[in-house]
């Protein structure tokens, strides 16, 4: 199987740019919803005294995220936010009191096994934070070690513009290595491939010297070609396995982590600071000055690039991540979240896309689908709502990574007509799983007066 992709521009601008660390706002707002899963349970009440690093949110399920204040300051009120896809989500308004101080019950966490050691990813609130927002201490919750062949370092930053990552490995390249031996400690991992494309020189360096005297990493240099920083993309060109549909890394003997996600975590380990800011790009047609920055996390993206500063012109377009699988922005007053990795500012050109046309059936949209979809016979069955084409097409392997609407000469929305296929095909799913049990309802009715 070889997966395929396409080339982008880079537009690395920041790569260079030692990230800004940010004045402190006079207010954040932090929803309880920046990770994957089931909300956190809000434990602090309006006109509650808080400090930085003090626990606000609780994790309320195993798939679920702590959640920690930023600032210290007073909580002005228990608000409800409209989150960017549209969900209505509890949020916590601090108002800094500009004294920064931290919370008397931050100390390093006592790490002896692998329980303590999940406990204090668990306790950090750290997630995914190349953007994906998975809770890391689930993803760190084998049952079976045993299982664990290789840890694959997501270290790639395909996207145009995105930095962030790049900053990382450059600045903070000791705590990449505390968290490999971290993990190869408690969680007895013997091998790790740090995956990244090959437009990183100068961080490319910067692991190489670090893993020459690492015992079991790798650097795995690989093409600039997006999606390259897909999991299962990134998991085939680093050791040639294939995730089969609906399954995990895992089920192929690897983990798969961010490298900032790692590197966090090391940082959380001799510090116990949890996770309160985050680095992040500031980039796009719309910026006075790409930076990256690092914001305390509830910021809000209006204060944020006022102090990074400011903007060129009117944004056409806001997105957190980058332009090809970034989430639009529907406000200024949005927060920095724990998975922003960037905000790109879009000015109206860059934001206008381009005449729709019909398709000329190509075949361009498959032949560089990363997973050999059909995009042009998934609008097909959409449009007819045929789920069981849809379902036939595999429509619900699609990453939406955007790649098939990037090389369309009809520019035709062909990832937005993926998303709201997987869409239909869930529900001919669940019409046809009602229906079984509608049936199976009538046969067992029928047996039992029968049976009489």
């Amino acid at each position: 199987m070889r997966l395929h992709g396409i080339h982008v521009p880079h537009k690395k601008n920041t790569a260079g740019c030692k990230p800004l660390v940010l004045p402190i706002p006079a207010k954040v707002k932090i929803p309880m919803s920046m990770h994957i899963g089931k909300l956190a349970r809000v434990i602090v009440k309006k006109g509650d005294a808080v400090k930085v690093g003090q626990l606000i949110g609780e994790a309320d399920g195993f798939v679920s995220s702590n959640i920690h204040s930023s600032v210290s300051g007073t909580v002005e009120k228990i608000d409800e936010m409209v989150t960017s896809n549209g969900a209505r989500v509890p949020c916590v308004v601090i108002a800094s009191d500009g004294k920064q101080e931290m919370y008397e019950g931050i100390k390093p966490p006592v790490v002896t096994d692998f329980d303590s050691f999940v406990k204090a990813v668990k306790d950090s609130g750290v997630v995914g934070l190349g953007g994906a927002g998975f809770p890391s201490f689930v993803k760190l919750s084998v049952k079976d070690l045993s299982r664990v062949e290789a840890v694959i370092i997501n270290a790639a930053e395909c996207e145009p513009y995105i930095t962030s990552d790049t900053r990382t490995m450059i600045d903070k390249s000791e705590f990449v290595f505390k968290g490999i031996a971290a993990v190869k400690k408690y969680m007895g991992v013997k091998r790790f491939i740090i995956g990244i494309e090959n437009n990183k020189q100068e961080a490319i360096g910067v692991m190489q010297k670090l893993a020459a005297s690492a015992e079991g990493v790798e650097v795995k240099v690989l093409p600039s070609i997006y999606p390259q920083g897909g999991e299962k993309v990134l998991v085939y060109n680093t050791v040639k396995r294939i995730i089969p549909k609906g399954g995990l890394p895992l089920d192929v003997g690897v983990i798969v982590t961010n490298i900032t996600t790692l590197a966090f975590i090391a940082e959380y380990l001799e510090t116990g600071i949890p996770l309160i800011s985050k680095c992040l790009t500031v980039d796009g047609s719309a910026v006075s000055e790409p930076k990256n920055v690092i914001a305390p996390i509830g910021m809000s993206i209006s204060d944020m690039i006022e102090a990074a500063g400011g903007l060129k012109c009117e944004p056409a377009k806001i997105l957190y991540g980058g332009p090809m699988m970034g989430i639009a922005v529907p406000s200024m007053d949005e927060p920095v979240l724990k998975n922003t990795n960037a905000v790109v500012f879009m000015d109206s050109k860059e934001a206008t896309p381009p005449k729709t046309t019909p398709c000329i059936s190509c075949g361009a949209c498959a032949s560089h689908c990363p997973f050999r979809l059909d995009p042009r016979a998934i609008a097909r069955a959409y449009k007819l709502s045929d789920g069981e084409a849809l379902e036939k097409l595999c429509v619900d392997l699609c990453m939406e990574c955007g790649c098939c609407s990037f090389v369309c000469p009809a520019h035709r929305p062909l990832v937005q007509t993926n998303k709201l296929g997987k869409q239909k095909l869930r529900e001919f799913q669940n019409e046809r799983k009602a229906q079984q049990e509608k049936e199976q309802k009538l046969r067992e009715q029928k047996e039992k007066e029968a049976a009489k």
